[in-house]
């Protein structure tokens, strides 16, 4: 059997990579490009270039497949995001360049639907042999239990050391602002 990566990158080069190709197990190319953001206001959200499309593809066979093999069918809310896509997210200006891991092709953000976001996070946490970060982000338990979203990144092979770091993005209730916390928790002790 032909290396699903090889594969997808000789399709890339030859320009004939198409949505419907399956690049992991469970995942097909068009799942690691789709953006909202990009289709609303007409972004283009395509691969620069190999190294982004590797890590994606990685990271579609070392998280996504494994998410899929254990919670049934759901599609990542985020995976690659060009630097449009991030202005246009996070209302930048031409001027500000992101430092994004989805820039790289190297995370992804997911719900599960049914699945507690903070749950979520610590089963990857618990059961993913690798990855770089988790960060449970915006999960707040007044707005019930699927608030949020998981962001899972993993560097591809060769590109430095997996940190195994854990992370909260939570509203600070002492100034109503969100804050980047240690661990995987809903509240800022």
């Amino acid at each position: 059997m032909t290396d699903l990566s090889t594969l997808a990158l000789e399709n890339l080069h030859r320009g004939s990579l198409q949505p419907e190709d399956r690049i992991a197990k469970y995942f097909r190319f068009d799942e690691l490009t789709r953006s909202e953001t990009a289709s609303r206001l007409a972004i283009d959200n395509s691969f620069p270039g190999d190294s982004e499309l590797r890590a994606a593809v990685h990271l579609a066979r070392e998280v996504l497949d494994r998410l899929r093999e254990q919670f049934g069918p759901f599609s990542p809310n985020s995976v690659f995001r060009s630097q449009a896509v991030e202005r246009a997210l996070k209302k930048k200006t031409a001027r500000w360049t992101s430092t994004s891991q989805h820039m790289l092709g190297r995370a992804c953000d997911v719900e599960i639907p049914g699945k507690s976001t903070l749950e979520l996070a610590r089963w990857v946490a618990a059961n993913l042999p690798q990855f770089d970060q988790i960060i449970c982000e915006c999960h707040d338990p007044r707005q019930g239990p699927n608030s949020g979203w998981v962001h899972i990144s993993l560097n591809p092979p060769g590109s430095g050391k997996n940190r195994r770091q854990l992370l909260s993005y939570i509203r600070d209730p002492g100034n109503g602002r969100y804050a980047y916390v240690a661990g995987l928790t809903a509240s800022i002790v």
